[in-house]
């Protein structure tokens, strides 16, 4: 028994040390809009918080960025963005799914998705990744940038319950990151948090000679701290993943 014991001890102990390069290489696919996407030089420094996600990871994890400004479930779908995923996942591969900006927005009638669709192509999302035994997370869309007095209130109420629900019904790891952000903004307080965003006075920056006032696009800072969420987040709620997180190393 007591060998037994030092064969699974030293078993263990090797396993906490595996490099990188003997792990199974995996994709870390994303699915989202505007605020998880890798934006345009033109854009800057609008910044996706994707695009810091991506320098998280051990050499074993390659990360795919798909979203796309303005997208919906519905046109993320109609326009063959999800196939490109669909069709390449690979056994292992995790997908990240992120949409409700542009589906809740009634207006846009190019790009609102009702309740009940919104639910069936998140529905879709899992049941073809889980189909090529990926593994699906969803998160519930980042919150805007919106306080009463002192408070940061709700922005997104209807669309991350509905994220929520399906999470629980379809037994599928969940990332609340409406709340998770919501806390982040509160902890800046109204003023401060501006600084997360893309928030220009006319004149600063040469991509915006008019200035922006935006309370939903990052800036790069705001995109690292919710890259950094969701980061802690994936630790918290164990996926295997949290193992090939690491801290990147300053460029010299």
């Amino acid at each position: 028994m007591k060998n037994h014991t030092f064969w699974i001890t030293a078993m263990l102990f090797c396993m906490a040390f595996i490099s990188p390069d003997q792990k199974k290489k995996i994709t870390v696919w994303l699915a989202g809009d505007s605020t998880m996407a890798v934006k345009e030089t033109k854009a800057y420094p609008e910044t996706g918080w994707g695009m810091p996600f991506a320098y998280f990871f051990d050499s074993s994890v390659t990360v795919k960025n798909i979203a796309k400004n303005g997208r919906s479930t519905r046109t993320f779908i109609s326009e063959k963005l999800w196939e490109s995923i669909s069709t390449n996942i690979q056994e292992g591969d995790y997908v990240f799914i992120q949409f409700g900006h542009n589906d809740e927005s009634k207006e846009k009638t190019d790009r609102y998705t009702s309740p009940e669709d919104y639910k069936a192509n998140l529905i879709k999302f899992i049941s073809e990744t889980r189909a090529k035994k990926g593994n699906p997370v969803l998160l519930t869309p980042v919150s805007r940038r919106k306080f009463k007095d002192t408070t940061q209130i709700p922005t997104h109420e209807l669309y991350s319950a509905l994220v929520r629900d399906v999470a629980k019904e379809q037994n599928v790891p969940l990332i609340d990151l409406d709340a998770k952000s919501m806390e982040l903004y509160q902890k800046f307080g109204a003023e401060t948090s501006k600084l997360l965003f893309l928030q220009l006075k006319p004149g600063e920056h040469p991509n915006y000679p008019d200035g922006k006032e935006d309370n939903t696009h990052f800036n790069e800072l705001g995109a690292r701290l919710i890259a950094q969420v969701v980061l802690q987040s994936i630790r918290d709620i164990k996926l295997e993943l949290a193992d090939r997180i690491v801290v990147p190393k300053p460029k010299k």
